[in-house]
């Protein structure tokens, strides 16, 4: 089995609080993912360092090996006492899938998680236990593409309390607006984002209560391979151009030599679209099963200023361009494999453009940001 475990996080604090009070943290490993959701107690500054520090906690030990019973008597020994209260703890939520499907669920005073199989909500099953006088319950089971797990902070639960509704929103409504988002949304962060507005609006934009939001989706990994620039031996220019083409998953071409050759390999033409030309972007053009096709280092540059933009997603009402769609494509892909060519290309001689070694440049700066991003990279050289 081959799963891809897509997330989506979204958190509001309290009103009147500049820092939220809960702390979410996703670990990618080995194709698995480990997240962590911790609802620190009170709100503000002091409720931010307790999640923060449960978080760090959870994700750091399960990711050694560390026992359950670990992790809950380190807990319980470093967050600080409060002194009204009497007590130190945050909440937390430890969500654990592999890419073979297993998945391990450990929950402490969050509200139970919602797990949603076609198009039904369904709970699995769980025992209860007591470590440390913590009473934890676990789960263990095993999902499969299409499965969406949604784990909530009690801020999500209370929405709208006392005013829109008196006894809040309540776990079995958020559970059915979750049905109905699953319905028609397929992407984890617009499932986290649309619940976070409806529970921003059941507050009337004046949240009694930090709340956070974590969504899983499960679904098949999305591959993309990218060839930019020509081999320097022109013997495997035949070898690159088969791996592209043999690759599942999205086809881009960087780069007017490489197009020749990927287009002269297919017995076709490059078709150059000059309505999607602008000043400073040159145009796309079109191969016939190629998905993208692109000028090189000037669109691989500006895709990568537009990578580490924190709002690269928002695309509406902008003009359809190269750079546009080729960040576009990166952000939808979870692996993506650089075939990069090393010959030298005469066009770049010159003062302003480095050539070669300002393509590598970008290409292994571009695969580092995506990296970061939770992407599968290879960068391969010819």
């Amino acid at each position: 089995m081959n799963l891809f475990i897509e997330t989506g996080t979204a958190s509001l604090s309290k009103y009147g609080e500049e820092l939220c009070g809960d702390n979410i943290e996703v670990l990618r490993n080995n194709n698995s993912v480990l997240c962590v959701l911790a609802d620190g107690l009170g709100s503000g500054v002091k409720a931010n360092i307790l999640s923060k520090m449960t978080v760090k906690i959870i994700g750091t030990m399960v990711k050694k090996g560390a026992s359950l019973e670990e992790v809950i008597e380190t807990i319980s020994n470093t967050l600080p006492i409060c002194q009204k209260r009497g007590i130190a703890y945050s909440t937390f939520t430890i969500v654990h899938v592999r890419e073979n499907g297993e998945t391990y669920v450990v929950e402490f005073d969050n509200p139970p998680f919602f797990f949603i199989r076609e198009g039904k909500l369904i709970t699995p099953d769980y025992k209860e236990t007591e470590i440390y006088g913590k009473k934890i319950r676990e789960s263990r089971f095993q999902v499969k593409t299409g499965d969406i797990l949604t784990v909530v902070s009690d801020g999500v639960v209370h929405a709208g309390i006392g005013g829109v509704l008196n006894l809040g929103w309540q776990w079995r409504d958020v559970g059915d607006y979750l049905l109905r988002l699953s319905g028609q949304i397929n992407d984890a962060k617009e499932i986290s984002w649309w619940l976070m507005t409806a529970c921003e609006q059941l507050y009337t934009g004046k949240p009694g209560d930090d709340a956070s939001i974590l969504a899983l989706r499960i679904r098949e990994p999305r591959s993309m391979t990218v060839a930019a620039g020509p081999p320097c031996n022109k013997e495997d220019d035949p070898y690159m151009i088969e791996l592209l083409l043999n690759e599942a998953g999205t086809k881009v071409v960087c780069g007017g030599t490489t197009g020749s050759l990927v287009a002269g390999s297919l017995g076709t033409e490059i078709k150059v679209d000059l309505s999607s030309m602008e000043p400073d972007i040159p145009p796309i053009g079109h191969i016939e099963g190629i998905d993208l096709v692109t000028e090189g280092i000037i669109t691989l540059s500006k895709t990568l200023e537009r990578l580490k933009k924190s709002a690269v997603q928002n695309e509406a009402g902008q003009k359809r361009n190269a750079v546009i769609l080729l960040t576009k494509l990166l952000l939808e892909s979870d692996r993506i494999r650089f075939l990069v060519g090393t010959a030298l290309n005469p066009a770049h001689q010159n003062p302003e453009l480095s050539g070669l070694s300002l393509k590598m440049t970008v290409i292994n700066e571009m695969a580092q940001v995506l990296r970061e991003l939770g992407k599968e990279v290879e960068v391969q050289h010819f």
